[in-house]
């Protein structure tokens, strides 16, 4: 950037009670406000003691600094300045959310697990979301959030050699909103507790009106005959990771030379698929399906290539299809990264702010929220599947000036701003969605 005059002869001063640095998030919070965020959180979770009031406010006080940027409970502070709370006259304090937060037992985590399950099946009702009546695909998966000190409970070293935690984390493939959080010590292993969080989650999204086919994709830490047994209990069809061991071994090298179909690659002849008939696990999670193998030559002249002749990578499924089509598809589960990325950078889970591992686990349902409140604004504006910072950049970001016309407040935003149509267009979607209950 240039400018024409000498920068050095401008002053400044923070005196204008009038400016809203973050004016777009009047439409994200106006789409809370229809889903009736706060609330929710009101009527279903019950802390005890003095931080018991008006715990929707300090809720939304999390969820609205999330969407503009903050990491910590101190960014929450960000919502007091200039003519923000004029808009919103319910900021708590960072003090008063973090006594908030610190109040939370699992008993009450779960129940903050409540409302976002409410809140997912009110935004796809309000048509915010996938199609219902569509096939849709769940992706499972688990990150470490770093943290640093020995402060935190449950911050411990991960499989990954790193201190932190290590939540499970299920994306909608479709859409990238959050289906399911929950929390976890760092030394979690990525398979404790994913067969009954692979189960609350397939209930979440059958409770928010979907009718069509699920399938569930994961990887190999996710290869349990638990999980296997919760997809068939719900009848869900599943494309998950085998782990290596002998009996694979075993079922792979019994494929025959003619069984293998090649596949496009980099390298001329470097991929190709076969699948065989495979039993899984024992005992009451016994499963017999297709195990489908996609086996690549290593990379020519790497240290590899001197003892390999091929890596192999073996799917556990019981879906129905082509070969090649279930395995591509399988590959496609991936895209769970984008939203693990998403939510670590740009969208509040950078730093798990408290040293209690209960305040943790809430403000991560309190991200899922926010996030999910991102996505269901972008639809509405017609921005489709944007990451969180672009988000902030074209809606939440806009700057706005408060004033009161006819005894009605006004925003005033900037002339020529490239995004007014889809502030415009969500604006008008939202508000066309009948107020929630309460």
């Amino acid at each position: 950037m240039q400018a024409s005059h000498n920068l050095e002869r401008v002053s400044v001063t923070f005196d204008d009670d009038t400016l809203l640095p973050n004016g777009g998030l009047a439409v994200a919070a106006l789409l809370a406000q229809k889903l009736g965020v706060a609330d929710l959180v009101d009527e279903h979770v019950t802390i005890a003691g003095e931080a018991a009031a008006n715990g929707g406010a300090k809720a939304a006080t999390v969820i609205g600094s999330t969407l503009v940027g903050g990491d910590y409970i101190d960014d929450t502070d960000v919502l007091r300045a200039g003519a923000t709370p004029r808009l919103f006259d319910g900021v708590r304090a960072p003090s008063t959310v973090g006594i908030w937060l610190r109040s939370f037992a699992w008993a009450q985590v779960r129940q903050l697990d409540r409302v976002t399950r409410e809140l997912l099946r009110r935004a796809w009702q309000a048509g915010l979301g996938p199609d219902l009546g569509a096939d849709l695909t769940i992706d499972i998966d688990s990150t470490v959030c770093e943290t640093y000190g020995l402060a935190k409970q449950g911050g411990e070293f991960a499989y990954t050699g790193v201190r932190g935690y290590h939540p499970l984390l299920a994306s909608l493939a479709q859409t990238g909103e959050l289906l399911h959080t929950r929390l976890r010590g760092g030394n979690a292993s990525s398979g404790r507790g994913a067969a009954t969080f692979v189960a609350e989650t397939i209930r979440r999204v059958r409770d928010a009106g979907v009718t069509g086919t699920l399938t569930l994709r994961a990887d190999s830490g996710f290869y349990a005959g638990s999980v296997v047994s919760a997809c068939g209990r719900h009848r869900v069809a599943f494309s998950i990771t085998a782990r290596t061991n002998p009996a694979i071994q075993r079922a792979i090298d019994a494929i025959p030379d003619e069984a293998w179909k090649p596949i496009p690659y980099w390298l001329d002849g470097g991929a190709d698929v076969a699948e065989t008939t495979y039993t899984a696990f024992s005992g009451k999670h016994k499963t017999t399906c297709r195990l489908i193998v996609r086996r690549v030559r290593p990379t020519p002249g790497s240290q590899l290539a001197l003892d390999v002749v091929f890596s192999f990578h073996a799917i556990l499924t019981d879906r129905t299809g082509p070969m090649l089509a279930v395995e591509a598809d399988h590959r496609r589960h991936a895209i769970v990264e984008h939203t693990i990325c998403d939510l670590k950078h740009h969208a509040g889970l950078a730093h798990l702010p408290s040293g209690k591992f209960t305040a943790n686990a809430a403000w991560l349902a309190l991200v899922g929220i926010a996030y999910n409140l991102s996505r269901w604004t972008a639809n509405a504006a017609g921005l489709g599947r944007v990451t969180t910072k672009t988000l902030r950049l074209t809606i939440i970001g806009a700057p706005a000036r408060i004033v009161t016309s006819a005894r009605r407040l006004r925003l005033r935003m900037p002339t020529g701003w490239p995004w007014a149509d889809h502030i415009t267009t969500a604006l008008a979607i939202i508000g066309a969605i009948k107020p929630a209950p309460g």
